[in-house]
Parts: C-alpha cells; sequence; structure tokens
C-alpha cells in the first residue's frame, strides 16, 4: 500500500510540475498605426470595393483567412504594415491607397501579436476584408510555416471562435472559392490577385486540429 500510494504522489508531483511549465495562451499587442486617415480611407474601401457605406470601419467576423508573410522576420513584416498608405504594389494601389494589414501576426516561435483590434477593417483578402479576420504567420516558400505557428494558429482560431461563433476557416489561397456567392463583395470581377499562402499541407494541419470546430472552408 505504501509503495501505491509513493507512486501516486509521486505521479501527481510529475504532473503538477508538467502542468505548470505547459505554454499558456497569450496575445501580445503590437497595434499598428490606426489614425483618422487609416480610418478614412478603411471606409473609402469599404464603399468602393466591397459596396458598404458605414459610419465606422469595423467588421462583423465570420471567418478567419491564414496567410503567410514572405518577410523573413516580425519587425520587417510590422514595418510594412504599420504606414496607413500602401506603397511600392501598383497591382494593388489601382485599387486604393490603403496599407495591407492583418489582425494577428505569429511569429516562428509561436508568439502572439495583435496588430488592429478583431473587429476592426483590416485589408488582407480581396472580397473578404469586411467579414474576415486575417492572421499573418511569419514564413514563406522558403521558411515553411512551423509547429509552434501550428499550435499557435489553432489555439488563436479557438479563441476568436470563441468570441465571434465563426463559419468559416480559410488559408489564402482558398479565397477564389468565394466568388460568384453572396459572401463575396467585389464590386470589380477582375481585381485578383494569385495567392499560394499558407498552402494545402498547412491548412490540412490546421483543419485536423480544430475539427470539433466544424468551420467550413468553402461556401
Amino acid at each position: 500500500m505504501r509503495t501505491l500510494r509513493n507512486l501516486y504522489l509521486l505521479f501527481a508531483f510529475v504532473s503538477l510540475i508538467f502542468s505548470c511549465n505547459a505554454p499558456t495562451f497569450r496575445i501580445f499587442e503590437k497595434p499598428i498605426v490606426f489614425d483618422e486617415e487609416r480610418e478614412k480611407l478603411s471606409l473609402e474601401y469599404l464603399k468602393v470595393r466591397h459596396g458598404l457605406d458605414k459610419e465606422t470601419a469595423t467588421i462583423e467576423p465570420t471567418m478567419v483567412v491564414v496567410h503567410w508573410t514572405a518577410v523573413p522576420t516580425l519587425e520587417a513584416t510590422f514595418n510594412v504594415f504599420n504606414p496607413v498608405q500602401l506603397g511600392g504594389r501598383p497591382e494593388l494601389t489601382t485599387a486604393s491607397n490603403l496599407n495591407v494589414s492583418a489582425h494577428f501576426l505569429v511569429d516562428r516561435d509561436g508568439t502572439i501579436f495583435r496588430l488592429l483590434p478583431d473587429t476592426t477593417f483590416g485589408r488582407h483578402t480581396i472580397g473578404l476584408n469586411y467579414t474576415a479576420i486575417g492572421i499573418e504567420n511569419i514564413g514563406g516558400p522558403e521558411d515553411p510555416l512551423t509547429k509552434a505557428q501550428l499550435k499557435a494558429n489553432a489555439d488563436l482560431i479557438r479563441y476568436l471562435h470563441k468570441k465571434h461563433k465563426l463559419t468559416y476557416m480559410i488559408g489564402h489561397h482558398e479565397y477564389y472559392d468565394f466568388q460568384g456567392t453572396e459572401i463575396w463583395k467585389e464590386t470589380d470581377p477582375n481585381y485578383l490577385t494569385q495567392k499560394q499562402d499558407p498552402g494545402p499541407k498547412f491548412m490540412k494541419q490546421l483543419r485536423k486540429k480544430l475539427s470539433d470546430l466544424n468551420l467550413k472552408s468553402k461556401p
């Protein structure tokens, strides 16, 4: 009996240590500039590109779109998103001078940063910005996304689903599937860009981790 009791106490002690050392879900605040000019450009985008006339640049999230940055570091990515106006990308500036952005940025080690409140408008996915939360991951074709990022994305999307009762979760490369549906809101049918991020492999792994949420990948 004493041996069994000692084994039980040892098991309880080891479990306590591991539970104390388990990573805790955290979001660190790292806001990009959202001033009067960005609000104005966001409202213009909502009206001109999505056909929505709103008083505030807000969204009612129904989906998450997962991206990769194709920029190697977190700080370099932040410096891309932080300016209000977009520069150096003529394929996008023809639609609006509003800079691209996302709501969350996940570093290679899985650390999550919030760039915008999840109900604030951000420009990250053609046709779906008005309803989509964007999650950017540091990485790209030459730097495949990590296991830590996979776990962080899963934890973050669980958190967002609990708040907003999301319906859809897609990779950026899957946004074309929404064309021609009621969800798609882009006033110019020719305004499209080719995307490959974050790729089928990452999305398959992410969907496996979140299968219990029954999030849709298509309309």
